[in-house]
């Protein structure tokens, strides 16, 4: 996929916060949003959201910010349930108009049993053992709390305007399915993305936090933030965002906001047509 051009944005913006299916801390996280010039934001919670994923009632939103999780419900103790909802067909033909998307940390889990929202987002976090690609892999890795250096692959892109020389944040990191041959890297982690420095997420669903024992996961991809298309949309994927001192970083809140700009920009458009 070829790079997009440095673009110059436009204001002001309208964007759709959807949340819900995993826990956060609602004041510090909508307070990124607060801080945007010029973006004024609505925020929805699934299923309320499935009613404004579609053509008519997203035409206000210049771009959808996902933070969400959906398609999934936790039993204590147990296997989660995995849910389908006739949303997707309108999402899809959503995306086909080309509102602009960005994913954030958690929301590459969301909708496990829609094996085609991982080719939306660009990547797949596994709750539990499941088919990506028609590959079985294992669950996913997920560990809290980790200071690590980001590294910016792409320092012209105009999602990582202010943040070219890198970065030092402390947040959660996943070890998971990442489809790097269809992204175009924007940053990587100096984390070491294997076995030993994860914990299992489905032996944490089930009852047991922080442990890898008896779980074995081949290395992984340290790439924590892409763009790509989906259909005629732009995309940005950003693994950052676990907690309140994720939010805080200032170089996190460059990265939302320049994501948010770019993905609703006409030449993000366009350059996401023509890749279509």
């Amino acid at each position: 996929m070829a790079s997009p051009q440095v673009l110059n944005y436009s204001a002001p913006l309208r964007i759709l916060v959807v949340t819900k299916g995993h826990p956060f801390e609602h004041d510090p996280f909508f307070a990124l949003f607060d801080a945007m010039d010029g973006v004024a934001w609505t925020h929805v919670e699934q299923p309320a959201a499935h009613a404004l994923l579609d053509i008519k009632r997203a035409a206000p939103y210049d771009a959808i910010v996902f933070y969400d999780m959906g398609g999934i419900e936790f039993n204590p103790g147990a296997a989660p349930t995995y849910h389908e909802h006739q949303f997707k067909e309108e999402f899809v033909e959503l995306l086909k108009t080309g509102k602009g998307c960005v994913f954030l940390h958690h929301a590459i889990a969301a909708w496990p049993s829609w094996p085609d929202y991982a080719e939306i987002v660009g990547g797949r976090f596994l709750y539990q053992p499941g088919a990506v690609r028609g590959k079985d892999c294992p669950d996913s890795g997920y560990r809290h709390e980790v200071k690590h250096h980001v590294s910016v692959v792409e320092p012209s892109h105009p999602v990582c305007a202010g943040v070219e020389d890198g970065f030092e944040i402390v947040d959660e990191l996943y070890l998971c399915e990442v489809f790097e041959e269809d992204v175009i890297p924007l940053l990587r982690s100096d984390y070491t993305f294997t076995r030993d420095n994860f914990y299992s997420a489905d032996l944490a669903i089930r009852g047991t936090m922080f442990s890898n024992d008896g779980w074995q996961h081949n290395e992984g991809s340290n790439l924590i933030g892409w763009v790509k298309t989906a259909y005629n949309s732009p995309i940005v994927y950003l693994q950052c965002g676990d907690d309140p001192r994720a939010y805080g970083n200032e170089n996190f809140q460059k990265l939302l906001k320049n994501a948010v700009h770019w993905v609703s920009s006409a030449d993000a458009l366009h350059w996401a047509k023509e890749q279509g």
